[in-house]
C-alpha cells in the first residue's frame, strides 16, 4: 500500500500533468491516470497471486519470481499469441525507459546545467547537452544493469522510494500549504531523499527493530513533509511560488 505514496513524487508522472493544456482538462487526466494506474496494479498483483498458485500446484521451479509472465505465456498460449505478449512487454519497457530518459536529460540540462554552470546557454547548446545526458544516464543504466545479483524490483523500488520521499511532499504541500516556500522545497527534497538513502544503508528495510522492515519512503516522506513544513515556517518567503486559489 505504501507504494501508493511513490506518485506523487515521479518525475515522468507530473510531468504529464505540467504539460496539460488547461485546468479544465486536469479532472479527465485525473481520471484515465488513476483509472488505467488501478487496472495495472490490479493486474500485475492478480498476475503475482495466480502465478504462484499455479507454479505450487504443478510443481514449477520458478528461479527468478520476476520471470512469471515470461514463464506463463509460455506454457499456457498459442506461441503466436505468446509473441504478442512479448512484445507488449517490450512496449512497456521502451515506454518508461523513454519517458525516464527524457525527464533526466531535461532535469540535468535545465536544472543543473543551465542554472548552476551556463545561465547564458544557447538553445542549441541545450540540445546538444542533453543528447549527451541521455547517452550518459544509459551508460549508468546499462551498468547497473549488468550486476548479475540485482534484481529489477528492488532497484525500482529504491529508486521510487527516493523520488517519491524527495518530490511527493513538496508537491502536495506546494498545492495545499500556502506557506510553502524555496527554502522549505530544498529542505523536503534534501531530508526527504537522505532519509531514504539512509534508511537503505541501514537495512532497516529488510528488518526493523527485531521485526519485518519498513519500506524506506515511509520515514522518507514523514521527514521530508516535517522539513519543509518546519522550514517554511522559520523563514520568509522570498515568493517563488504562485498559489492558485480554488
Amino acid at each position: 500500500m505504501t507504494w501508493g505514496l511513490g506518485y506523487f513524487g515521479q518525475p515522468h508522472i507530473i510531468v504529464r500533468f505540467m504539460a496539460i493544456r488547461n485546468l479544465k482538462d486536469v479532472p479527465t487526466a485525473r481520471n484515465i491516470g488513476m483509472g488505467w494506474m488501478l487496472i495495472s496494479l490490479i493486474g500485475a498483483v492478480s498476475l503475482g497471486i495466480f502465478g504462484r498458485a499455479y507454479a505450487i500446484r504443478n510443481g514449477l521451479d520458478v528461479q527468478d519470481p520476476e520471470t512469471i509472465f515470461i514463464i506463463l505465456a509460455n506454457l499456457l498460449f498459442h506461441p503466436l499469441v505468446t509473441g504478442f505478449l512479448y512484445a507488449a512487454l517490450l512496449a512497456a519497457v521502451m515506454s518508461t525507459i523513454s519517458s525516464q530518459l527524457l525527464v533526466s536529460s531535461s532535469s540535468l540540462t535545465e536544472d543543473f546545467y543551465r542554472l548552476f554552470l551556463r545561465k547564458e546557454a544557447s538553445s542549441k547548446e541545450c540540445v546538444t547537452i542533453g543528447r549527451i545526458s541521455v547517452v550518459l544516464v544509459g551508460l549508468v543504466a546499462a551498468v547497473i544493469a549488468s550486476n548479475p545479483d540485482s534484481q529489477v524490483l528492488g532497484l525500482v523500488s529504491n529508486a521510487w522510494a527516493g523520488f517519491g520521499a524527495a518530490f511527493g511532499p513538496l508537491i502536495i504541500l506546494s498545492l495545499m500549504w500556502p506557506r510553502t516556500n524555496g527554502a522549505g522545497a530544498i529542505a523536503g527534497m534534501v531530508v526527504g531523499a537522505a532519509t531514504v538513502m539512509i534508511w537503505i544503508a541501514l537495512g532497516w528495510n529488510a528488518e526493523f527493530m527485531g521485526g519485518p522492515g519498513v519500506y524506506e519512503i515511509i520515514p522518507g516522506f514523514i521527514a521530508a513533509f516535517i522539513a519543509i513544513m518546519v522550514v517554511s515556517s522559520v523563514t520568509k518567503d522570498a515568493g517563488e511560488y504562485q498559489h492558485i486559489s480554488h
